[in-house]
């Protein structure tokens, strides 16, 4: 019984790990983030499984018969869309619900967005924030200000269709900041951007998953 928390591909699927392979294999259903891509995965290791949806929307409702399944002996892996799961997306709470319950808990370790850019960067990052994705407006600003007064570099998820916002707004509270941009790491047009903030915020591809990385 128990839960196995699987971190997956944040792009090219041959990264998936072997421990991670043979855990999907072995439990009862993976509760997956989105079943239509946690179902690609699957079908390109060869994989049969059940697999079910646990997101936000559903959490709430679903785990108490989640845990009382896993009382009951069964075991599930959770994955989240992309990479380790959740950092930046759903499953703490069932996470917390195993520990209160005393039902096991494991991590099968792999691919994490937030880490890769950091170690691509070469920045000087030996420390960092990670804050997620980005709030907007005002809240967006006093968070900037924040992380600028107290010079902790950080690293964030950002939307293509915000990301040029963003770097205006991290230009207006250091204009010399060193800032590392990467998109759709891993995959076929992965593209890395270093430079400030003012000139990254006219040349950034908007399109794709985006990681960046600030050191002020």
């Amino acid at each position: 019984m128990g839960l196995k928390i699987v971190a997956t591909p944040i792009g090219n699927l041959s990264d998936m790990s072997q421990r991670a392979i043979e855990t999907l294999k072995s439990v009862d259903a993976v509760l997956c983030e989105d079943t239509r891509r946690t179902f690609k995965i699957i079908s390109y290791l060869q994989i049969s499984k059940r697999l079910i949806s646990f997101n936000d929307k559903n959490a709430q409702k679903k785990i108490p018969e989640l845990v009382k399944q896993m009382e009951s002996g069964n075991e599930y892996a959770l994955v989240s869309d992309a990479g380790m799961p959740v950092i930046s997306d759903p499953g703490m709470k069932l996470v917390n619900e195993c520990h209160e319950n005393g039902i096991p808990v494991d991590v099968i370790p792999g691919p994490s967005a937030p880490v890769c850019a950091v170690a691509a960067s070469g920045l000087n990052v030996s420390h960092f924030v990670f804050l997620g994705f980005l709030p907007r407006g005002s809240k967006l600003r006093k968070l900037m200000r924040q992380m600028h007064e107290i010079e902790i570099p950080i690293v964030f998820f950002e939307s293509p269709y915000r990301i040029k916002e963003t770097l205006k707004e991290i230009c207006t509270f250091d204009p010399d900041a060193r800032v590392f941009i990467a998109r759709e790491m891993t995959k076929m047009n992965q593209t890395f951007y270093r430079g400030n903030p003012c000139e990254l915020s006219e040349k950034v591809d908007t399109i794709g998953e985006i990681t960046v990385v600030v050191e002020w």
